[in-house]
């Protein structure tokens, strides 16, 4: 299948790739299965026949999902941020997404495939970049201690209340 994108991330799975396509793109509008790839032959991590590769696209962007064996974990070093319009979207994909309740800190959430999420609402983004840096400083300490991100309390820090 040709591939639009000149970069395309590849999420390395030990034998889920297929099932976590299909679960990121039931999540995300402009999503979808777009190609299916079995092993020609017998490899490490599998045998012939085997589900190899699954491209998707997940929110219009291509990745692909690679069943290539136990030799790799996700780590928190990469994580994908999803930008939410208010709290219901937040609280969507944050129930959705966090399979680990203990590792869920400042939005992040790691969902049941290791993968790390970072749950962030548009004003969030928009008050750390104000010229105000009090008001940025107030937004992000309050953020520095919740594990979900409340839009309400957020916002009562950027008007200097709580």
């Amino acid at each position: 299948m040709p591939v639009a994108a000149k970069i395309v991330p590849c999420l390395w799975f030990d034998k889920q790739a297929e099932e976590a396509a299909e679960f990121y793109v039931s999540l995300f509008p402009d999503s979808r299965i777009d190609g299916v790839d079995r092993a020609p032959s017998d490899y490490p991590a599998g045998k012939e026949g085997d589900v190899l590769l699954v491209q998707f696209t997940l929110a219009g962007s291509p990745f692909t999902a690679l069943n290539g064996g136990d030799y790799f974990k996700f780590t928190e070093a990469v994580s994908f941020q999803i930008d939410c319009a208010d709290q219901a979207e937040c609280d969507r994909y944050t129930n959705a997404l966090s399979a680990v309740p203990e590792a869920e800190q400042c939005g992040w959430v790691k969902d049941r495939y290791g993968l790390s999420w970072q749950i962030v609402p548009t004003m969030m983004t928009e008050i750390l970049s104000d010229p105000d840096r009090a008001k940025a400083k107030r937004v992000f300490d309050a953020m520095m201690d919740m594990k979900r991100l409340d839009i309400a309390a957020l916002e009562a820090a950027a008007r200097g209340e709580g």
